[in-house]
C-alpha cells in the first residue's frame, strides 16, 4: 500500500512524498498455519489410505468414493501451500497486496491436507461435512447480519448473544403453545427486537457506552431465560417446551446436484430464509436509498443530519431491524436443531458472530462467508472426534475459537470499521 505524506523542504515548500507500507499479517498467518501442519505431520505421522465419500445415499446421481495415500498426499499438498505462503510473503515484502484467491486456495488446500492426515484408515463424508457446516453456521450468519446492520448505522451490537438466546426461548415457547413453527419464528424475531429496543434506548437516547450496554443485556437475558426455564418450562415441559419444528424441503432438480445439491437445496425454511436475507441485505445496503442513508449515518452523522436525515431515528429503527434478523438465528436452535429450549444453549455463538462481522469487514456477504467458515470449523471438530485422531479432545473443542482468533487477528486487523460506530450523536 502506498500513501502520500507531506514533507517540507529547506525553503519551506511542502512536497508530497510517497510512503510505502508492508502489510505482513496475512503472510505471517499463512506461514504459521503451514508450520503447524508440518509439525503435525512430523510429530504425529499417520499412514494408510484416506477415503473421501463424495456421494450421498439419497442423491439421484451417485459418485464413487476417492481413496488417496495418506502420507504422500498430505506432504505433497503441504509443499503446495508452503509455496503459496512464500508467494504471499514475497508479494507483501514488495508492497503488493495478497490477492483473495491466493488466500482461498491456501485455505482449501490446507483443509484438504489436514483432512487427509486425520482420515488415515477412515472415511470423510464430504457432503455430510458440508451439510453440517451450513447447518451450524445459520445462527452465526443471522447474528452477523444483525451486527453488520447495527455497526453500519453507528451502534455496536454486542448484544447479539442475548438476541439469539431470547429468540430461541420465544420460538420454543410460542411454537409449543400454538403448534405452529411459523408463529415461533415470528416470536423469535419479536424477542430479538425487544433486546434491540433496550440497546437502542440506552445507547441512542441516554448515551450510555454501547459495549457496556450490550454486555449487560447479554447477562440480563441469560439470567432471565434461565429463570423462566426453571420456573416455567421445566414444570410444564410437555405443554411449553415441545416446539413443533420445521422439516426439510428439497428443491426438485437442484437437490439432485452432486455434492452441493443436498447441502444447499435440501434444507429447512430457515436456511432458505438465510440465503434470501443475505442476498437482500447485501443488495439493499449498496443499491437502495435505505442503504445509502444507513451507511451515511454510520460514517458521518453530521453530514447526514445536514441533508435532513434524522440520525437517531434512523439508528433506532435499524438497530431494531438488526435484532429481528438476529432473532431468526435464535429460532434455529429450537425450531430446527434441538427439540426443546435449554439454559444458555447459544453457548457464546453471539460473540463468534460479532467476530464474523469484523472478519467480514462489515460487509453482509463477507460476514456470511465468515459465519460459514466458523460453522465449518465447528463441524470439523465433530468429525475429528469420530475419526479418532491423536489430537486431544480438549484441543478439538478449542478448534472453532482458534479459527476465530486466527481469522480476526490475521486477516481483519488491517481494516477499520464504520467511522461513527460506537459514537453517540448529539444534534448541535
Amino acid at each position: 500500500m502506498t500513501t502520500l505524506s507531506p514533507t517540507a523542504s529547506d525553503d519551506g515548500t511542502i512536497h508530497l512524498a510517497t510512503v510505502k507500507q508492508r502489510h505482513l499479517k496475512v503472510p505471517i498467518t499463512l506461514a504459521v498455519v503451514t508450520l503447524l501442519l508440518a509439525a503435525l505431520f512430523v510429530f504425529a505421522p499417520r499412514d494408510g489410505e484416506s477415503t473421501f465419500r463424495l456421494g450421498d445415499a439419497s442423491a439421484a446421481v451417485g459418485l464413487p468414493d476417492v481413496s488417496v495415500p495418506t502420507a504422500f498426499t498430505a506432504w505433497t499438498v503441504l509443499v503446495l501451500i508452503a509455496l503459496l505462503a512464500a508467494t504471499a510473503s514475497w508479494l507483501a515484502w514488495n508492497y503488493r497486496a495478497v490477492p483473495l484467491w491466493l488466500t482461498l486456495v491456501f485455505g482449501i488446500l490446507g483443509v484438504f491436507a489436514f483432512l487427509t492426515w486425520a482420515a488415515a484408515g477412515g472415511l470423510v463424508p464430504v457432503t455430510g461435512l458440508l451439510f453440517g457446516a451450513v447447518s451450524l453456521s445459520v445462527p452465526l450468519v443471522f447474528g452477523a447480519l444483525g451486527g453488520v446492520i447495527g455497526e453500519r448505522v453507528g451502534v455496536v451490537n454486542v448484544a447479539i448473544e442475548g438476541q439469539l438466546l431470547l429468540g430461541a426461548f420465544s420460538a420454543a415457547l410460542l411454537s409449543s403453545i400454538t403448534g405452529n413453527p411459523f408463529v415461533g419464528l415470528i416470536g423469535a424475531m419479536i424477542g430479538g427486537v425487544l433486546v434491540s429496543f433496550v440497546l437502542a434506548a440506552f445507547a441512542i437516547k441516554y448515551l450510555v457506552e454501547q459495549v457496556i450496554v450490550g454486555v449487560v443485556l447479554n447477562v440480563l437475558v441469560t439470567g432471565l431465560t434461565g429463570f423462566l426455564y426453571g420456573a416455567l418450562l421445566v414444570p410444564n415441559e410437555s405443554e411449553l417446551n415441545r416446539p413443533v419444528r420445521f422439516t426439510r424441503l428439497e428443491i426438485p432438480v437442484l437437490g439432485d446436484i452432486p455434492i452441493i445439491g443436498p447441502v444447499l437445496f435440501n434444507q429447512t425454511i430457515i436456511v432458505y430464509l438465510m440465503f434470501v436475507t443475505v442476498a437482500v441485505v447485501t443488495w439493499a445496503l449498496y443499491r437502495t436509498r435505505w442503504g445509502l442513508r444507513l451507511r451515511a449515518v454510520g460514517e458521518h452523522p453530521q453530514a447526514a443530519d445536514t441533508v435532513g436525515i434524522n440520525v437517531n431515528r434512523t439508528r433506532f429503527w435499524n438497530v431494531s431491524l438488526a435484532g429481528a434478523i438476529a432473532g431468526i438465528g435464535g429460532a434455529y436452535f429450537t425450531l430446527v436443531s434441538v427439540p426443546q429450549f435449554g439454559k444458555e444453549m447459544t453457548a457464546g455463538l453471539g460473540f463468534i458472530a460479532l467476530a464474523a462481522v469484523i472478519f467480514g469487514r462489515w460487509d453482509p456477504l463477507r460476514a456470511a462467508l465468515a459465519g460459514l467458515l466458523f460453522g465449518f470449523a465447528t463441524n470439523l471438530q465433530n468429525l475429528l472426534t469420530v475419526l479418532r485422531t491423536p489430537i486431544p479432545s480438549e484441543f478439538m473443542l478449542m478448534l472453532p475459537y482458534v479459527v476465530t482468533i486466527l481469522a480476526v487477528a490475521g486477516f481483519a486487523g488491517q481494516i477499520r470499521g464504520p467511522a461513527a460506530a460506537g459514537k453517540p450523536y448529539i444534534k448541535g
